[in-house]
């Protein structure tokens, strides 16, 4: 069976950069571009288009941005949202995730990085790119390559990066919530990982220790 196209909606009001991106998407056998508006019309367009993903620009300030999508997920909007930024630590990715949004590109990446971090948005996965968050602060060094996590501790990241909580991931892999909370433990000793979200931003490098995933992915 041959996947149906994903839709893609841009929330950003210069021309020539949505011009730009219909031309890149309409090039690709697997996109269509369902429209586009600016911010103080997005999220009538939105509901009224249902598109699968949002490319949201940050051009009136991060703060804004943010709000506009936490505006676009309280609306009952089902589209994934992904921040287009100048640069990764202009919107931190927690802070990011708090929102709603499933992603944060740098608007200088290549073309093919931004149609890749599209598909695996889309494929409900997150894209998250060089964060402040993904370098630990250790004693003396700082901690460069992941930590090798076990096959039960890659499960149990993956499904926080997917937002499951305890009793969620309990029900998924059969086990015991108390059970989750100790794998949770050991896996926050082993990457120094603060909390949930700072887990969810550095699971693409926690999993590709062990799989070989892109660098681009969470998967």
């Amino acid at each position: 069976m041959i996947a149906a196209p994903i839709s893609v909606f841009a929330c950003e009001s210069q021309p020539v950069v949505v011009e730009g991106l219909r031309s890149a998407l309409e090039e690709c056998g697997d996109f269509i571009f369902a429209g586009a508006a600016a911010p103080e019309e997005a999220i009538e367009a939105i509901l009224a288009k249902a598109p699968d993903l949002t490319v949201v620009d940050h051009m009136d300030g991060p703060e804004a941005a943010l709000a506009l999508v936490e505006q676009i997920s309280a609306a009952g909007s089902k589209t994934q949202v992904v921040l287009w930024v100048n640069s990764p630590d202009e919107v931190p990715a927690a802070a990011a995730l708090e929102a709603g949004a499933r992603g944060v590109l740098v608007k200088s990446r290549p073309l093919k990085t931004l149609l890749e971090c599209l598909r695996v948005v889309a494929r409900g996965h997150l894209w998250f790119e060089s964060s402040p968050l993904e370098a630990v602060a250790i004693p003396g060094r700082m901690r460069r390559r992941p930590p090798r996590l076990t096959p039960r501790e890659r499960q149990v990241v993956e499904l926080v990066s997917r937002g499951f909580k305890n009793s969620e991931i309990a029900r998924a892999l059969a086990i015991s919530p108390g059970t989750v909370k100790v794998h949770l433990m050991h896996v926050f000793e082993k990457t120094g990982a603060r909390d949930r979200h700072e887990l969810a931003v550095r699971c693409r490098k926690l999993l590709a220790a062990g799989d070989g995933a892109h660098p681009g992915e969470f998967d």
